[in-house]
């Protein structure tokens, strides 16, 4: 099964079945899915949330999931800063766009890494990495991951704990999907300003 197929395969629906034939182990299969999308960001984790929380109700499913993307993001942060001289982590430090974004991560710390980690359509499995090869603190991307998934989490929670209220209420689905917009938009843009910020500094430069 290649990455594609197994792309595909986690539907809704597919995401749901199990985690209905794991109920027997409790939170834990819907902590793993959203660990794992940590390590593997082909995975849908807008798919796990939404799971967890028809699953398991709005709160509890939040919980899971928070609990499970923090920790997936906290441990691909130790293990990038622990093993960042190593051969892979030393090319991918110096590649041109991974060394802008590790130095706009050290000059400004948590507000930037925060609002990223708000937004459900940034790549946050690469600020993982790069956040792990940059000087930040521990404390301050810890921080950030925590306050930055809450946000993001409990909006797709929001969204995935009673999906019959989308159809059922056609306002309620045209609010969300302009909710999904904004975020698409607003992620866009902060990524836009991290671009145009590294660029600033070299053309004084010149």
């Amino acid at each position: 099964m290649d990455l594609e197929t197994l792309k595909q395969w986690f539907t809704l629906k597919n995401v749901l079945d199990l985690l209905e034939h794991y109920r027997s182990f409790g939170m834990i299969p819907g902590i793993v899915f959203t660990v794992l999308e940590s390590f593997f960001p082909v995975l849908p984790l807008f798919i796990f949330v939404m799971a967890n929380a028809a699953a398991f109700g709005l709160w509890e499913g939040f919980l899971i999931s928070w609990i499970g993307t923090c920790l997936g993001s906290i441990f691909v942060f130790w293990i990038a800063r622990k093993v960042g001289q190593k051969q892979f982590f030393r090319f991918l430090s110096r590649h041109q766009k991974v060394r802008r974004l590790m130095n706009w991560v050290e000059r400004h710390g948590f507000g930037p890494l925060f609002l990223l980690y708000c937004f459900p359509f940034t790549p946050s499995a690469i600020i993982n990495v790069v956040a792990g090869l940059s000087r930040i603190s521990r404390q301050q991307f810890i921080l950030a991951v925590l306050f930055g998934k809450m946000v993001m989490i409990f909006m797709i929670s929001f969204i995935g704990y009673d999906l019959a209220a989308l159809v059922k209420q056609p306002l309620r689905t045209v609010a969300v999907a302009i909710v999904i917009i904004l975020l698409w938009y607003a992620g866009k843009r902060v990524e836009a300003r991290f671009s145009l910020t590294d660029k600033e500094p070299s053309k004084e430069d010149s």
